[in-house]
């Protein structure tokens, strides 16, 4: 299985720290966040990556050329954003028509990925994705998913005010060929995957509920937090 890590956001939310370190080579718990995410997918058997660059490019590029990952790693660096869904279906070649692995890799995670992977192949036949969740002490600063009694996503509350759970969507995702065959003949325009590619799938979404630690680090509170753990 390969993986798409996107990588490439400015991390405004994170300043003053991002304005000289692009938010995937922040540090948590002494090592690099994007060390982190490469560590745990090696180990799970991922075997290929491709990460978007775009802000301080050169600094991931320069990264990754000295890392112990780089005969893994297959670098692209978007001149314009393109989107999380606009990368994901510049990129489709780059999966072989297999499953593979969406990740915002400004998350601080630490699943079991052979358990959401094993998840993901025993899903419904009828979903086209897996989606990972876990329990957010901010739901309201979440998106936040409805399940069925199969675990199927059935509706999503977006950053709303007292959201009816606190089971968020952890922008993590195994996407299956058939998906992403969808995307390359129906949804060749759409540019986010939250909300023009993930509304569309309702009722065709699984999930994997990860208890192992999660959280984004998209905040000086939040990146605080998960360094004092």
């Amino acid at each position: 299985m390969r993986a798409l890590l996107l990588a490439a956001g400015l991390g405004t939310r994170l300043r003053p720290l991002t304005i000289t370190t692009p938010k995937c080579l922040v540090t948590i718990q002494d090592q690099v966040l994007l060390d982190i995410w490469l560590e745990r997918l090696t180990q799970a058997g991922i075997e290929s990556f491709l990460i978007n660059t775009h802000y301080l490019s050169g600094q991931v590029e320069a990264y990754i050329e000295g890392s112990l990952y780089s005969d893994k790693v297959t670098l692209v660096r978007e001149e314009k954003l393109l989107g999380t869904a606009g990368t994901l279906i510049s990129n489709l070649k780059f999966f072989e028509r297999q499953d593979g692995l969406l990740v915002h890799a400004d998350n601080y995670c630490l699943a079991n990925f052979h358990d959401f992977i094993q998840a993901h192949n025993q899903r419904p036949p009828y979903c086209l994705m897996t989606m990972m969740t876990f329990r957010s002490e901010t739901p309201d600063s979440c998106g936040i998913v409805d399940l069925d009694a199969e675990g199927v996503v059935v509706g999503f509350h977006e950053k709303v005010v007292n959201p009816p759970s606190n089971l968020a969507n952890g922008a993590v995702y195994i996407l299956s060929p058939e998906l992403m065959h969808m995307l390359e003949t129906d949804l060749q325009e759409v540019s986010d995957f939250s909300t023009e590619v993930l509304q569309r799938l309702v009722g065709r979404i699984y999930t994997y509920e990860t208890l192992e630690y999660f959280i984004d680090i998209g905040t000086p509170e939040s990146f605080d937090k998960a360094n004092s753990k």
